[in-house]
């Protein structure tokens, strides 16, 4: 019997992209899809019955449609849609990014090929201009034992919540995202390779993600308070590590903080920032800070 795949879509003050979201699942080449929105706006919003009428567009689908009875986020929105999801498996979409026709059929059918319980691609992220501002791909990673996802991950970031794909049992089993906010796909990944699953990476991408310029929770205080978090979670597993290795999480900790500090026009910090960077690995400092702020701008 052909595998029935969820894909949980949150929407958040979203109209027009949430459109293209769901045209971009409807148009998969895959068929055997169950489609579930949450609507996380508050009751009051004007949003609410906008969302509903983008809901409505698509009448011909059969959409699974939730409104949350107050604002969640987007993490606890996601674990509602993952326990009313009824696929054998379960993958996500923002609402403003979309999916290429592809991305379904070619992720379960590598996940079935190779007996997988988890899986990610690359990621290509683009600006609101479409411009392509960087393409996330994991190339370099040969290993796939416990241990050396785990420091790679740590290092660098197996993200892009869209990309993954999941046997529903297991995202259940480990409990779905943290009840946060700012890294919760960095602590779901972390949670999956802990967990012992056997996970794959299919090398390509089929997500095209928006980055926003300014505002957004991602951009703002809440940004700076969880890479915070972030970074002194981390330290717990230092001992893992090489002090060349330590240093590199340092740099890519104070990178973070100096592109975030840009975008909230906090110039001093960032500058300050970019010199913490810099004493930690000087050579990335160089190649990769500029590039970041030239395709910001």
């Amino acid at each position: 019997m052909e595998k029935k795949v969820s894909v949980i879509i949150p929407t958040y003050q979203r109209i027009n992209e949430l459109r293209m979201a769901l045209t971009s699942v409807v148009n998969q080449t895959y068929t055997n899809i169950e489609i579930i929105v949450i609507d996380d706006n508050e009751q009051e919003s004007e949003y609410r019955d906008q969302v509903q009428k983008v809901i409505n567009e698509f009448s011909s689908m059969k959409i699974i449609f939730k409104q949350n009875k107050e604002n969640l986020g987007a993490a606890r929105s996601r674990n509602v849609g993952i326990y009313m999801a009824s696929g054998d498996y379960i993958t996500f979409l923002d609402d403003d990014d979309i999916y290429e026709a592809n991305k379904v059929k070619r992720q379960l059918n590598y996940m079935l090929n190779n007996d997988l319980e988890m899986c990610f691609t690359d990621l290509i992220l683009k600006n609101e201009k479409q411009k392509i501002v960087d393409v996330r791909n994991r190339e370099n990673l040969n290993e796939f034992n416990q241990d050396s996802l785990l420091k790679y991950h740590l290092m660098n970031h197996l993200t892009g919540t869209d990309t993954f794909m999941y046997k529903s049992e297991l995202l259940k089993k480990i409990g779905g995202f943290n009840f946060i906010d700012i890294g919760d796909e960095f602590y779901l990944m972390l949670k999956t390779i802990e967990s012992g699953a056997k996970i794959g990476y299919l090398k390509g991408s089929d997500v095209i993600a928006y980055v926003h310029g300014q505002g957004g929770l991602s951009n703002g205080e809440a940004k700076i308070n969880g890479e915070n978090d972030l970074y002194n979670f981390k330290k717990k597993y230092f001992y893992l590590f090489s002090t060349k290795e330590k240093n590199f999480i340092r740099f890519r900790h104070y990178s973070v903080l100096a592109f975030a500090n840009f975008k909230r026009k906090k110039y001093l910090v960032s500058i300050k920032n970019i010199v913490q960077a810099s004493f930690f690995n000087p050579y990335y400092a160089i190649k990769s800070i500029p590039l970041a702020v030239k395709n910001f701008l």
